[in-house]
């Protein structure tokens, strides 16, 4: 199983001490006032961390989801301020599709359900239009892995910076760059997505990757709680050891290992079956963007005062955690998409169907 991989491990180990030695308070800081991140960026590629879902042959790690999740929740606990998680959704579309990936950040377009852009013929080549809103990093990368429809068929190209023109700049809760794009120029390259991609299925691998995202800032947020909860003494005993503080961060561990594991069981049921696995990718986020709404309430309150001011850390998970709940499709979305699929399945069928999937 791709989960137990020894790459799996190793890519664990790698992107984990990479991210710990390189993220910090300040780090943050200045990426939020605007600063770059191109050393950071590099550091990312001379460890292959963007290309881990793109073949071997093509330069990649070769990894499955099993292996990109360790690298996408290390990214979310460390709340890295850069594009690497839109890199790898963008690397497996594009050599899915027999594209190449460029080494730099990309990022991904459309990111909401009810948005779409045309791809059409222009000479030799292939020109994309329309509008896609709240692109993540979207003025800040060179190039976009888009999803369109040529023809009536689902097409991915590689775009580049000059056939898109932004909008409107804004940003997330957590600052992190969400553009309203306008797209008028020619691709670099396009191809027919494969019958292996279920066009339907594309946005719900994003709401994989932001609850991986999740599950990672989660593990962060706990960390923080409980060593702040041990740190913190009243009446001369460390908070930690009251009953009522106790039974808070017990709460908490559990809605983060539950997320965790949720997360864990949609990569394999994406490496199993590919887009098949909507039953899974639906219920990870769901389940973590459920539990980033408790979590981050029970961290300010484990932290009390002290956790409000943007001179504490902790703001920089919950803020994040706030922020991907909603992206890609929010808890509400998921669970109204996953309630319409098991009904069309009928009462008889039911229950074969759930037991089915283990």
């Amino acid at each position: 199983m791709s989960g137990d991989s020894e790459l799996r491990t190793i890519l664990s180990d790698q992107v984990n001490r990479l991210l710990a030695d390189r993220v910090g308070k300040g780090v943050l800081e200045a990426a939020e006032a605007g600063a770059p991140q191109d050393q950071f960026w590099q550091a990312i590629e001379e460890n292959g961390l963007p290309m881990v879902l793109v073949p071997e042959d093509r330069g990649g790690v070769g990894g499955g989801w099993g292996e990109a999740e360790v690298v996408i929740r290390a990214a979310g606990k460390y709340l890295a301020p850069v594009p690497l998680v839109e890199s790898i959704l963008a690397g497996w579309l594009l050599s899915n599709a027999g594209l190449e990936m460029p080494l730099a950040p990309i990022s991904i377009a459309p990111v909401r359900a009810d948005e779409a852009l045309s791809i059409t013929r222009d000479g030799g080549g292939y020109r994309i239009s329309g509008m896609a809103t709240r692109v993540p990093w979207g003025r800040s990368v060179e190039h976009l892995a888009v999803f369109g429809r040529y023809e009536g068929e689902p097409y991915v190209a590689l775009v580049a910076s000059d056939a898109w023109t932004v909008e409107l700049e804004d940003r997330n809760i957590a600052a992190e760059p969400r553009d309203s794009l306008r797209f008028h120029g020619p691709a670099v390259a396009a191809a027919p997505l494969p019958d292996s991609i279920n066009p339907d299925r594309l946005f719900a691998f994003g709401a994989m990757a932001r609850a991986s995202q999740i599950a990672g800032a989660l593990e962060m947020a706990l960390e923080q709680s409980v060593q702040y909860a041990n740190d913190r003494s009243q009446f001369g005993t460390p908070i930690g050891k009251f009953q009522a503080v106790q039974q808070e961060l017990a709460r908490m561990a559990g809605e983060v290992a539950a997320a965790g594991a949720a997360v864990e069981a949609a990569c394999r049921a994406a490496d199993r079956v590919g887009s098949g696995a909507g039953f899974e990718l639906a219920t990870a986020k769901i389940r973590a963007s459920e539990a980033a709404s408790i979590v981050a309430s029970i961290a300010h309150q484990t932290h009390g005062a002290m956790g409000f001011t943007y001179e504490h850390s902790l703001h920089f998970a919950t803020r994040r955690l706030w922020s991907w709940r909603a992206e890609f499709g929010s808890e509400t979305f998921w669970a109204e998409n996953l309630g319409r699929s098991l009904a069309a399945h009928g009462g008889a069928s039911l229950w074969t169907h759930l037991v089915g999937r283990a």
